[in-house]
């Protein structure tokens, strides 16, 4: 990543908007606001050029501040915290001493201290040694606090807080695979390693290498997206309350393993994907980040704009300089030393807008996104930690939890966008619970459902989700459970008569999957254990469950069991991926709906050189009904909800050849006869070889 051409390639330049616009014409109104904060990220970019020799060297603030040995084998230790007016350093190596070792103040607020080596010429601080930040506020007051650069923290056995541990092993671990290219149809597993086990406990990085990777590659899957890594001190906080962003959690083992995991997917040609808050952060004042200096400003704002009201944390103050040398550095920092291969930030939304999107409910008014509502600073920031990403890595994926639907968030910085590679349908699985929770299956709209799974903007890729991590949380239900709940526990076993209520949701759940993969955006995403609908919600260990790990698990015994209809789910969920893995739909364009009957429940749908039918009635099946058909040609059934390895009843042929005719139906130029079963949805693909027709 060349310092110049920061400037010269990505900053003189005004942006393509003409590109912009042709995608999205009702922008043009908007060409003023779009170049001013085109500017505001040249105007910081050359900033950065001109004052820290450019964003290469800006990034690697982790190889600058914290502790690091010296090449005389001692250390030194650099921060920044400009409220303080003392820093002392104090830990195992000097007997928790707190004014023993002061810092020698610099300016813009930094702070050094060297300590020399020991008098056998090895480091004065031992691997593994505790070791804790002494700040004396303006009142006099002597704070403890952790190193905001610490790359390990461990909680203490007595207080539960965690401590900063000397990370500095005799060897270092050397990855052994190269980064896979990552693939243009992501089919990505979201996962959180401290749940991955079957047994009631945290389960840890090897267990999830040696056990759950194996899992996801059989699946299909090509992409990991790991949750709840940088370290928080809350277990139940889902990872989403960071208390140490440059570590990596070690309630699931020292870095080396988390290293080892990621090393071991890329063996599997996996990518891997990190879950990054940059959003905000937690309000823990002796393990986090909050008052770190004794003020109540550094890295957060000062007053109400440093508060998230509804997530009770703390906000970044994306106008500092430090701060953004921070943010930046962390993002550098796992994709070069734990070798991620890109990140799924949280909590876009909130950083948009001055409200946090809270109590806003978003009309789809261009005005609402270009107005004096938006954060300008944290759009800045996330154009230019975007900028820098896919700079240091030109296959770099970033993923934007983002809900509102802000115009170009996934467009390149270059044109004038916010330089994400997709953002998250966070509104299909919210359409299908609510459908679920709500409404009788004949009362279902056919139209309000594929309007909503089509509703994205042209141009910017959108990964698709039928439930995450969100519906699987306690106070919610997964699909499966809104579906079948409580006949899970009795009648899920294919010993026992299959029942109305198992039949039904057997089959719903594979279609609504189906339909999202083919019809809602250009990825895919499934949360761990998903696939073959985990019986239970997620819940963590809290003193509202007694701390309890019964609901902290994926049984995976469950679809490991023969004798039970789980694995039906999980069959059709490979089925689904690797028969995308061979058409590749998710990287065609989005797909041409044919049609979509309100009285026969039934959609259809093209995609890549696929067709996508569904007959969501309830109860009728239809013969020789015609649908339509763009390329002409042979057709045959590749996928098929109602196949019995999946459950299903086995109503379709499969060796069935489907030839077109040259009839119009449905604005198509061909069309051919199916047979169309209730509650069943399958794929007819085009085959190479139509000299029979």
């Amino acid at each position: 990543m060349a310092t110049k051409m920061d400037v010269d390639e990505a900053g003189s330049a005004p942006p393509d908007l003409n590109r912009l616009y042709d995608l999205d014409s009702y922008l043009k109104p908007f060409d003023k606001e779009i170049k001013r904060r085109y500017k505001c990220f040249v105007d910081l970019l050359e900033h950065i050029n001109q004052h820290e020799g450019g964003l290469e060297k800006f990034s690697r603030g982790y190889e600058h501040f914290g502790i690091h040995v010296t090449e005389d084998g001692g250390v030194v230790m650099r921060e920044w915290a400009p409220g303080a007016e003392e820093l002392y350093l104090m830990g195992d190596f000097n007997e928790w001493d707190k004014t023993s070792r002061s810092f020698k103040k610099l300016p813009f607020g930094k702070w050094e201290l060297v300590l020399p080596p020991k008098d056998d010429g090895s480091c004065p601080l031992d691997h593994l040694s505790k070791y804790k930040l002494v700040v004396k506020d303006k009142h006099g007051h002597l704070l403890e606090r952790i190193c905001p650069w610490a790359k390990y923290t461990i909680p203490c056995n007595e207080t539960k807080i965690y401590e900063a541990t000397f990370w500095n092993p005799p060897e270092k671990y050397v990855f052994q695979q190269p980064r896979p290219k990552p693939s243009p149809s992501l089919r990505i597993y979201e996962s959180h390693v401290g749940i991955s086990s079957w047994e009631g406990k945290v389960a840890d990085y090897k267990y999830f290498a040696y056990n759950v990777i194996p899992r996801i590659k059989k699946q299909g899957y090509n992409c990991i997206q790991m949750m709840a890594i940088m370290e928080h001190a809350y277990y139940a906080s889902f990872g989403y309350q960071v208390t140490s962003f440059f570590a990596a959690s070690s309630r699931y083992g020292p870095p080396d393993d988390l290293k080892l995991l990621i090393d071991m997917a890329h063996k599997e040609g996996i990518t891997v994907l990190l879950d990054v808050v940059h959003s905000h952060a937690s309000t823990n004042t002796l393990d986090g980040l909050n008052q770190f200096d004794g003020t109540n400003a550094c890295f957060f704002h000062e007053g109400s704009r440093g508060t998230h009201d509804l997530w009770g944390s703390r906000c970044f103050d994306y106008t500092n300089w430090e701060v953004l040398r921070f943010l930046l550095s962390n993002l550098r920092w796992w994709m070069e030393e734990y070798q991620f291969d890109g990140f799924r930030f949280d909590g876009v939304t909130s950083m948009l807008y001055h409200s946090h999107g809270i109590a806003h409910g978003f009309s789809g008014d261009l005005g609402e996104y270009f107005g004096l509502p938006t954060d300008s600073e944290s759009i800045t920031y996330l154009m230019l930690a975007n900028h820098m990403l896919h700079e240091l890595n030109p296959n770099c994926i970033t993923i934007a939890e983002e809900v509102s639907g802000m115009p170009a968030l996934c467009r390149p910085v270059s044109e004038g966008g916010n330089g994400f590679d997709y953002r998250l349908g966070m509104a299909i699985p919210d359409k299908w619970i609510k459908i679920l929770k709500e409404q009788k299956d004949e009362d279902w709209n056919i139209g309000d459902i594929v309007h909503t799974l089509i509703n994205r903007r042209h141009g910017e890729k959108t990964i698709a989700y039928a439930e995450s991590h969100d519906q699987a949380l306690v106070g919610d239900k997964t699909l499966a459970f809104w579906l079948m709940d409580a006949e899970m526990y009795t009648n899920m076993s294919c010993m026992s008569e299959l029942t109305v209520t198992v039949d039904r949701g057997l089959a719903l759940h594979k279609m609504i999957r189906l339909i999202t993969n083919g019809l809602g955006g250009e990825g895919w995403l499934n949360f761990i254990g998903n696939e073959f609908g985990h019986p239970e919600w997620l819940d963590f260990p809290r003193v509202g469950n007694n701390s309890s790990f019964h609901y902290a698990r994926r049984q995976w015994n469950l679809v490991d069991d023969e004798t039970l209809r789980y694995k039906f789910l999980n069959n059709f969920d490979r089925g689904m991926n690797l028969t995308e893995a061979q058409f590749g739909w998710l990287a065609a364009k989005q797909a041409y709906v044919s049609n979509k009957h309100e009285g026969d429940k039934v959609v259809v749908f093209e995609r890549a050189s696929c067709v996508f039918v569904f007959n969501f009635h309830t109860h009728q099946s239809f013969t020789d009904y015609r649908i339509g058909c763009d390329i002409p040609g042979k057709y045959m059934i590749v996928l098929d909800t109602d196949n019995p390895e999946y459950g299903g009843h086995g109503h379709l042929d499969h060796t069935t050849e489907f030839f077109t005719e040259p009839f119009q139906q449905d604005n198509r130029a061909n069309s051919l006869k199916v047979y169309l079963p209730s509650r069943v949805g399958f794929i007819l693909a085009k085959q190479e070889d139509d000299n029979s027709k």
